[in-house]
């Protein structure tokens, strides 16, 4: 899906700061621009967090994040600061008080968040690549609405210096790319190691779970995304149940895995963020005042259960994956919603609605500690969707390697 044409930062909507840096020192992303999402700092400048009165009540940065000032050293120069959406909280991609950036390749439609503006400026050609956050699901949702490319990496192999946090336990910060190969050289210099030319899968396992849960249309599109794998790997492909991996009896699906990972970050980000709010008194959305009185009742008492059974599953994955072993299912299940179409969704929310689906697929990495990487190899009714791969922890490099094979051989953007 090319680019059509490029946009100004004026119909993009995706920056809410202009800021020019110059690369630091000469490097593998010479001549490359990209975008700071407006939860990571770039030195005296406010970080707004999506919220005015974050910023407002917080000093400018003493320095970069420690992720700026890699990619600064690799030769990349950044453009400025992108939308987010309002506290990282949301996967709209709607900001209540900055606006909705625009998603180019379906412009009706959301772009997904929190790493909004981060997409939009990479699929409006603002921006090479673009530095994200991912707890929930914030860089690969964004990147699958926007035909794009994610990487939400491995748990704690990125450093998280100089970027807000919201649920330590999950938070990561990542890359949005319009091409593979752009992926994976910024996400070398993240890494600090190289991403290997020659690939090789062991087993590629399409979990049956997470493609039940989505739509049919998506299921439809991304077959032939799934037939490209098997003409690539054969045999190798094959389906596998999420009961082989977690060993659930119970036959509880996905519904154990979005719940535990749910019950763990909202207790996290009333953590990080229950006492600025109480004393503060900040002003929020319709919608954010409603998720903070969510976290704050959270069931504290269910901690121990679900850190439990979050250690349980890690330790599953861990030794089910193989070093070229990978996991394969649609990144979101349903395509991208129009503009002013979401709502807020609890626990109480049927297990059909967009977001509990949405976050039992991105549980998935979450809970594993996984690298994870959206590439844009469908669309439904003109709408892009993302195909989802996941490496062993760890395993990013190969990861990306094996995301820019893909790429090459279906001719996705190089």
């Amino acid at each position: 899906m090319p680019l059509l044409r490029k946009y100004s930062i004026q119909e993009s909507g995706a920056l809410v700061e202009i800021v020019k840096l110059p690369p630091t020192a000469p490097g593998p992303l010479d001549g490359l621009r990209f975008a700071v999402k407006d939860i990571i700092d770039l030195a005296g400048h406010r970080t707004s967090c999506g919220s005015p009165d974050w910023a407002k009540t917080h000093p400018p940065a003493a320095a970069n994040a420690i992720c700026v000032d890699q990619l600064l050293g690799a030769g990349a120069q950044c453009i400025g600061k992108a939308i987010s959406d309002e506290l990282a909280f949301s996967l709209e991609g709607e900001n209540y008080f900055y606006g909705a950036p625009l998603n180019p390749r379906a412009p009706h439609h959301v772009t997904g968040g929190s790493s909004s503006g981060s997409a939009s400026a990479v699929a409006c050609g603002l921006a090479d690549f673009a530095l994200g956050t991912d707890t929930g699901g914030s860089i690969r949702v964004p990147a699958a609405n926007c035909g794009i490319f994610g990487w939400r990496p491995s748990h704690g192999f990125i450093s998280m210096a100089g970027v807000t946090p919201f649920a330590p336990g999950f938070d990561t910060v990542g890359l949005l790319a319009g091409s593979a190969d752009l992926l994976a050289r910024a996400g070398s210099v993240l890494l600090a190691t190289p991403v290997p030319g020659e690939v090789e899968v062991g087993t590629l396992h399409l979990i049956r779970e997470a493609w039940a849960i989505g739509d049919q249309e998506i299921r439809a599109a991304l077959g032939r995304a799934i037939q490209l794998l098997q003409r690539l790997f054969g045999d190798q492909v094959q389906e596998t149940s999420l009961r082989e991996i977690d060993g659930d009896a119970a036959g509880s699906g996905l519904t154990s895995w979005y719940e535990t990972s749910s019950i763990l970050q909202w207790c996290e980000m009333w953590n990080c963020l229950g006492s600025w709010v109480e004393s503060a008194k900040p002003a929020l959305s319709p919608k954010a005042a409603k998720f903070f009185d969510l976290i704050k009742n959270a069931e504290r008492g269910r901690l121990g259960d679900a850190t439990r059974t979050r250690e349980r599953y890690f330790r599953r994955l861990e030794n089910f994956l193989g070093p070229r072993d990978l996991l394969c299912f649609p990144t979101v299940p349903a395509p991208a919603r129009l503009k002013g179409g979401l709502k807020v969704e609890g626990p109480d929310k049927p297990k059909t609605s967009y977001y509990p689906r949405t976050l039992s697929l991105t549980a998935i990495a979450g809970i594993g500690r996984l690298p994870e990487v959206s590439l844009p190899l469908a669309e439904v009714g003109g709408v892009p969707v993302g195909l989802s791969l996941l490496a062993a922890h760890g395993r990013d490099a190969y990861l990306l390697g094996m995301v820019r094979l893909v790429a090459a051989r279906s001719g996705l953007f190089g």
